[in-house]
């Protein structure tokens, strides 16, 4: 192979990889400078702050509101446990109940429904961290309590 072959060859390839090297800039400057009118780049990268700083304040606000949405989930009923028992030897079947709903701190309220023949009883009690507030609670209750957790 002589020196012109070798030449050429080694004049080809620098052409072709400084083509793509100008290509690639090219596609890089037209993608940032897309969508404003005279294409300069200060324009582009003002466009991008702007952007930036809009989002970061975006991100801020959301970021706050998570917390708030955090917060105040501790307070939503988070727990449910149910105990079905019979009350009455009269009656058949495991038809009462007691339901405890409670949220994340176990402050909620037990619902206990007792059924027999002539009707069926419903009662309600506050349950402040885990125990009856200012009542005493059932064998049932504490065990719907239990459940919840």
């Amino acid at each position: 192979m002589s020196l012109v072959t070798l030449s050429i060859i080694i004049f080809g390839l620098w052409n072709i990889t400084l083509s793509v090297l100008v290509f690639r800039m090219v596609s890089h400057y037209n993608r940032l400078t897309e969508g404003v009118s005279t294409h300069t780049l200060k324009e582009s990268l003002e466009k991008i702050l702007d952007a930036y700083v809009k989002n970061k304040k975006d991100i801020a606000g959301l970021s706050q509101s998570l917390t708030r949405l955090e917060s105040e989930g501790d307070t939503h009923l988070q727990r449910i446990g149910i105990v079905r028992f019979n009350p009455f030897s009269d009656t058949g079947g495991s038809q009462s109940f007691t339901m405890a709903l409670l949220d994340k701190g176990d402050n909620g309220v037990v619902m206990t429904s007792l059924y027999a023949r002539t009707g069926n009883r419903w009662y309600i009690k506050y349950i402040k961290n885990g125990v009856g507030h200012d009542v005493e609670l059932s064998k049932e209750e504490k065990a719907a309590i239990k459940n919840a957790k």
